[in-house]
């Protein structure tokens, strides 16, 4: 709307689609953080209880090795060998020791040292390294290491092999063995008490093992008991527990020394004669040196950084060595140890961003379509402010809300549309009847009520009828009496009483609204009926904002009625004057009579068939109510120049008429020279001639001057074409003299008086010639000069005819040698200036638009097909069917008109003959007339205007076969009557 602006905000639909996608993925988002935090957290718990299994598993790892260790070295503590005193017996007891280590692999060896310094040494030597360490035979399995006294009380050392079957395969003194075994720590730790001590991880010397010696007193004292239990299966269990391939593990002593790692052979130092554990610090474990020196909580997992890389660590205290101080480090990359966690959520993520991505058209889709009614109601709404009131479908959606809306807005979308109706009806429909079915259609739509009824005031009656009836209820049909006994003065009392009166009378058992209609002068015009609306209960209603919308909008109506009454009127009026025009042209000469009247009957019907056709050329042919209107009117007014033609004109029946047949000036000079002749008869007897001769004299002058005038007398009807002869012979009559005696400018009009101005006066008597052609005959223009040439500047209207020299001749020799007929060329202008006179005259009328083609139709009725027609010579391509249509019909009317004094009534069949011709000559449409044959409109218009006579039989295939050239075409005769 002009002036106004809206203000600019975010669309419903996008933003309810928008909300459900950023909720969407908001959601997402938010699950996958919270799935990422969860996941880190949960990982690091299990890496935790992971880490604290391990741990779990390496002490259970670490008791395993020892317990069966412990029951072994239990049964050796109170087996004979640990009690005998001699080496026979304890060599017996071998075996036992073989068993004992084929059955416990991890230990790798056992010993006795005995209180009197002996030593026996049991170990499995199955690895080819230690074979080659002590140089034992390939196939030793086991060997004896022992140191005992012999029976000198020295101590002799002595290496034994066995194979795989027990059985000695060496014997090996070994002098240089020295080993008191009282000296060891074990040995003095053991004899201590009664229980089982454990030493601390190390390196075996011999086996380059990380183990653990466990030892025991003999059970009567006399010996300690130990074997080495290696540690090595440690490593291959942490190893194969590792959380992740960067999982770092060991145990670790309170002096920060490797007791067990993975890969614990390249941590050891066995390059020197004394083989130790390593230092944490010394084997660039950075994660693992770290938490040793952070020394964090028992049991609880923290996180590091070492250079740039997180890490997760635990500390776990070794059970297995209660009271050593030993402890399990774990350390895990947090990379490593959350590449799990970043693995799910990138699964989840990708998964997520896959189910948004295939969710999201339909979120989309889905806000789009929950928001859709309301951007449809919007859009409704738009249309509103757009005064476009277009009934639309109902709002499909199951929004409570949004549906009641809609029905809201159709309902006054479809109420404004009705009233907008109404006021176009009121202001565009020019018929009073439709426009009263129509409005009142809308307002029994609008109000939602049964129906109702117009009644208008009859002036010829004086009562009230029915003129407009919609919907179903009983309502009496019979004219209303427009007296009615009021008491009341004022209007509005008035009006009231009227309504209740017609209310009762039209239908006692309805309840009606009854609204009086006044004009604009307050004249009781009618009155509108309505049933009472009825509302949601079914209870008839009459509220105060429907009466008032029905009282505003009957004054308009009343106001449109009587504007479409007023033009009703006027519209009579002007087909009255135009009928009026029409009978004053017909009237004004005998000539033409009822031609103005009978040429709009024909066309009107020729048209309304055309309109009717559904096949052939004019199945296309369509005319609307105002183009007929326009047609109609241009029947009636196509000759309506004739009132400015002259009637001495039209009216010419003979050569030498003008305002009277001058046949009888001629008559008379014949009189005047037939009595000359008898003077001159009677003179020459007076003067004695011979009286025989003077009457054969006489009788021959008085044959030939009735002979010359039968002549003239024929000449002048102008019923037979002029040829030379004929023309020789009126020049020669022309000759005869006679004498004037009396002055020829009295008496004479001042017209005639100008005319005679240049004509030098007459010495009287003047002898002059029996015809003349005189100066004073000649009628010029002056200033009444038509434009009708295509050269003339005041040619408005696109003339182009031949203009004759003079405006009359009237000389009388000029008229008698007409060659056909009996119009001059000055006065066949004259009548053909008819057709100019109406085309200037009817555009010179403030004609409405649907009227304006008026003057084309009228004034082309003359024109023809082939451009020789006037007064336009206007081509086929420039003359509507319409214009064709008149010519057609004024051609026809001419010809068949019994009513012409000047010619006999033509026959159908010579009319139709004529007409051919001219159709096959393109002077009229060969297509329209074929259907003026073929729909026999000629033989409509013969049963009601011709005579019986007339109406002879005719061969339509005749007709037809002349205007496509089969037939040679008859000449018409004498076609005066079809060029006026």
């Amino acid at each position: 709307m002009q002036g106004y602006k809206a203000r600019q905000g975010i669309s419903l639909q996008p933003l309810v689609a928008g909300s459900i996608v950023f909720a969407m993925v908001a959601v997402t988002v938010l699950l996958l953080l919270q799935g990422k935090q969860a996941a880190e957290r949960l990982l690091i718990s299990a890496g935790t209880d992971a880490a604290q299994q391990l741990s779990r598993t390496i002490d259970e790892q670490v008791r395993r090795l020892l317990q069966p260790a412990e029951v072994t070295l239990r049964l050796l503590s109170i087996d004979p060998m640990a009690e005998a005193q001699d080496m026979a017996t304890r060599m017996d007891r071998l075996p036992v020791g073989f068993e004992v280590l084929d059955s416990n692999p991890v230990i790798s060896a056992f010993y006795m040292g005995y209180t009197n310094g002996e030593f026996l040494l049991v170990r499995s030597i199955d690895d080819p390294s230690l074979r080659r360490r002590f140089s034992a035979p390939p196939t030793a399995v086991y060997m004896v290491q022992t140191i005992h006294r012999d029976a000198a009380g020295d101590l002799i050392g002595e290496w034994w092999f066995y194979d795989a079957s027990r059985r000695l395969l060496e014997r090996r003194s070994q002098p240089d063995y020295h080993y008191d075994p009282r000296t060891r720590p074990w040995y003095l730790d053991a004899a201590q008490g009664q229980d089982i001590i454990i030493t601390r991880p190390y390196v075996f010397f011999t086996t380059r093992e990380v183990g653990i010696t466990l030892a025991r007193t003999s059970a009567r004292g006399r010996a300690v008991v130990g074997l080495d239990a290696a540690l090595a299966d440690l490593g291959p269990e942490m190893q194969r527990m590792r959380l992740t391939p960067g999982t770092e593990a060991t145990i670790v002593s309170p002096g920060a020394r490797i007791l067990a790692y993975p890969d614990m052979e390249r941590l050891l130092h066995l390059d020197t004669d004394m083989p130790r554990l390593p230092l944490l610090e010394e084997v660039g474990i950075p994660s693992l040196a770290h938490l040793f020196t952070m020394s964090p909580p028992v049991g609880t997992a923290v996180n590091f950084n070492i250079d740039g890389q997180t890490w997760y660590g635990i500390r776990m205290p070794l059970a297995a060595f209660p009271g050593s101080g030993t402890d399990i480090l774990i350390s895990i990359p947090g990379d490593e140890l959350l590449a799990d966690a970043r693995r799910i959520i990138t699964r989840q993520a990708l998964l997520a961003i896959l189910l948004v991505l295939l969710f999201l058209p339909a979120g989309w889709y889905l806000g789009r379509r929950i928001a859709r009614p309301m951007k449809q109601l919007a859009d409704r709404v738009g249309r509103l402010t757009e005064f476009d009131f277009t009934p639309t479908s109902p709002l499909r959606t199951r929004l409570r809300e949004a549906c009641h809306l809609d029905e809201t807005l159709q309902s006054m979308s479809h109420t404004i549309n009705n009233f907008l109706r109404i006021s176009q009806t009121l202001s565009r429909e020019k018929s009073l009847v439709n426009m009263l079915d129509s409005v009142l259609e809308q307002l029994v739509t609008s109000f939602r009520v049964d129906g109702g009824a117009i009644y208008l005031l009859d002036d010829a009656s004086n009562h009230f009828q029915l003129v407009a009836r919609y919907g179903h209820f009983q309502i009496d049909r019979s004219p209303l009496s427009s007296h009615f006994q009021l008491d009341a003065e004022d209007w509005q009392e008035q009006d009231a009483a009227i309504a209740s009166i017609v209310s009762r009378t039209l239908s006692p058992s309805d309840a009606l609204y009854t609204q009086v209609l006044r004009l604009r002068d307050g004249e009781l015009q009618g009155f509108l009926v309505l049933t009472s609306p009825v509302d949601e209960y079914g209870v008839r209603r009459q509220d105060l904002s429907f009466r008032s919308f029905v009282e505003e909008l009957s004054g308009t109506a009343a106001v449109a009625i009587e504007t479409r009454q007023m033009f009703e009127a006027q519209k009579k009026l002007l087909d009255a004057v135009i009928q009026l025009l029409a009978d004053a042209i017909d009237a004004k000469s005998p000539y033409t009579s009822g031609h103005c009247e009978r040429v709009p009957v024909l066309a009107t019907c020729m048209v309304e068939r055309l309109n009717s056709l559904d096949t052939g050329p004019y199945a296309d042919f369509q005319l609307s109510e105002e183009e007929m209107e326009a047609f109609r009117m241009a029947a009636w007014l196509h000759d309506c120049g004739k009132i400015t033609s002259p009637e001495h004109v039209v009216d010419k029946a003979t050569k030498l008429e003008t305002l009277y047949n001058r046949i009888h000036e001629i008559r008379t000079r014949f009189e005047v020279l037939l009595r000359d002749a008898r003077i001159d008869y009677w003179r020459g007897l007076a003067e004695g001639g011979d009286a025989g001769a003077l009457m054969q004299r006489l009788t021959q002058r008085e044959q030939q001057l009735q002979s010359d005038y039968a002549l003239i007398a024929q000449a002048n009807l102008g019923a037979e074409s002029m040829d030379e002869a004929h023309l020789g012979e009126l020049r020669r009559i022309a000759q005869q003299r006679w004498w004037r005696h009396f002055d020829k400018r009295i008496g004479l009009s001042g017209e005639e008086l100008r005319r005679l101005a240049d004509s030098p006066p007459d010495s009287l008597p003047v002898e002059e010639t029996l015809l003349q052609d005189r100066h004073d005959h000649i009628v010029r223009w002056g200033e009444r000069r038509p434009p009708v040439s295509r050269d003339d500047p005041r040619n408005l209207w696109g003339f182009d005819m031949s203009l004759p020299k003079h405006a009359l001749n009237l000389g009388e020799l000029h008229n008698l040698s007409i060659p056909r007929g009996t119009l001059t060329d000055e006065e066949r202008f004259h009548v053909n200036d008819h057709i100019v006179q109406t085309i200037i005259m009817l555009n010179r009328l403030p004609l409405p638009r649907h009227l304006r083609p008026v003057p084309e139709i009228a004034g082309n009725h003359h024109e023809k097909l082939d451009g020789t027609g006037y007064p336009r010579r206007l081509n086929a391509k420039q003359l509507s069917i319409p214009a064709r249509v008149l010519a057609i019909a004024d051609v026809f009317e001419a010809l068949t008109a019994a009513d012409r004094p000047y010619k006999p009534a033509k026959t159908l069949s010579e009319s139709l003959q004529i007409m051919a011709d001219m159709a096959r000559g393109n002077h009229l449409d060969p297509q329209l007339f074929e259907v003026f044959i073929r729909e026999r409109l000629y033989l409509l218009y013969a049963e009601r205007y011709l005579r019986p006579e007339q109406i002879d039989n005719i061969d339509e295939d005749d007709y037809l076969e002349i205007v496509r050239g089969a037939r040679t075409p008859v000449q018409p005769g004498n076609t005066r009557d079809t060029a006026q």
